[in-house]
């Protein structure tokens, strides 16, 4: 018998099973499509902030999140022995205008009132950053020593392999036992509006792919809408699209080839850098745009972690914690916007 059923081997059901086992919880992770199965399973994974200003509790769980990560991850590695190719090493934002470079500056003032000493917010000029970075038509760029990249699938891999270190594996089903956690990803949020009778989120696709180009010490881009992260392997991944409707959840299209075409523009040294994958997964939005955290309404002993969107694994060392507590203690810390009840 566990003392916690985890539903769904995504980040947020991983990273709240590590937590439980981690304060001495017995635990089950029942998935039947398997760990890393949806949009958890992806190639991009860009840990980074929201811009530090009109500051609210989403915000300020997502920078608790972000400092978290190293401690996290490197527990994680250390239990199972497997990387999940964390490393903080920033973010290049090319500004379009002058508007947009006073606007930045402006920031600054706001990254030191809310990051405090945690991190920085710089406008840089083009001469300090080298060859990596996109054209910018004012020469100048912010960059913030915040943001941190992961690899999305071998991060799921690191949570696997140290929860199998502590006698946790999937499993494809289970009876429930004990406290149970749904973190079933989009399907989940779709089958909890059946459930409470009216829409609390749902999927929004995204296309990404996978090239072969070695520059792992060297920071994330993003420009355009567009993300170029580099990964400790030797890869760099450039994603995403968002797709409301979609026909098929894991099909990828001509969609998929723009995003390539649009980095090689941005960052010429990628031209004849080999695709090594095209990839297409949902993620799950919740109907507040917040995670959505808590008990599940009239279900006794049930709990919801769900909508994680595009900024789960940046805020899955949190979750887990404010999750674990409440599964295992009762104790509530979850901020207003992330409650259940804020996506009825």
């Amino acid at each position: 018998m566990a003392d916690v059923t985890i539903r769904g081997a995504g980040a947020f059901g991983l990273a709240i099973a590590w937590a439980c086992v981690q304060r001495g919880a017995t635990v089950q992770v029942v998935d039947p499509y398997g760990a890393g199965s949806g949009s958890s399973g992806g190639l991009v994974g860009a840990l980074a902030p929201h811009v530090p200003e009109n500051w609210n509790d989403k915000k300020a769980f997502q920078l608790d999140s972000l400092l978290m990560a190293g401690a996290f991850w490197s527990e994680v590695e250390a239990a199972g022995g497997v990387t999940a190719g964390y490393g903080r090493l920033g973010r290049i934002q090319p500004l379009l205008d002058d508007r947009a470079v006073d606007l930045a500056k402006v920031r600054i003032e706001t990254a030191q009132q809310f990051w405090a000493d945690h991190a920085e917010w710089r406008v840089v000029d083009r001469a300090d950053l080298g060859d990596w970075c996109p054209p910018s038509p004012t020469g100048q760029y912010v960059f913030d020593t915040l943001s941190a990249r992961m690899h999305p699938r071998r991060a799921c891999a690191a949570l696997v392999a140290a929860l199998a270190a502590k006698g946790v594996t999937v499993v494809p089903e289970a009876p429930d036992s004990g406290q149970v956690v749904w973190a079933a990803g989009w399907r989940g949020l779709l089958d909890l509006s059946d459930a409470l009778g009216k829409p609390v989120g749902n999927g929004v696709k995204g296309q990404a792919a996978l090239l072969r180009y070695s520059v792992p010490d060297a920071p994330q881009l993003y420009a355009d809408s567009l993300h170029i992260v580099p990964h400790a392997d030797g890869t760099v991944a450039i994603g995403s699209t968002s797709e409301r409707e979609f026909d098929a959840p894991d099909s990828v299209d001509a969609q998929c080839d723009a995003l390539i075409e649009k980095a090689v523009r941005l960052m010429p040294v990628l031209q004849g850098a080999a695709v090594l994958e095209r990839w297409a997964g949902v993620r799950p939005r919740a109907k507040s745009r917040a995670p959505m955290l808590g008990a599940w309404p009239d279900r006794a002993g049930h709990f919801i972690a769900n909508g994680g969107f595009k900024i789960g694994f940046g805020m899955a060392p949190k979750v887990a914690l404010v999750m674990a507590d409440l599964v295992l203690t009762g104790q509530d810390t979850i901020p207003d916007d992330f409650r259940v009840e804020a996506s009825l």
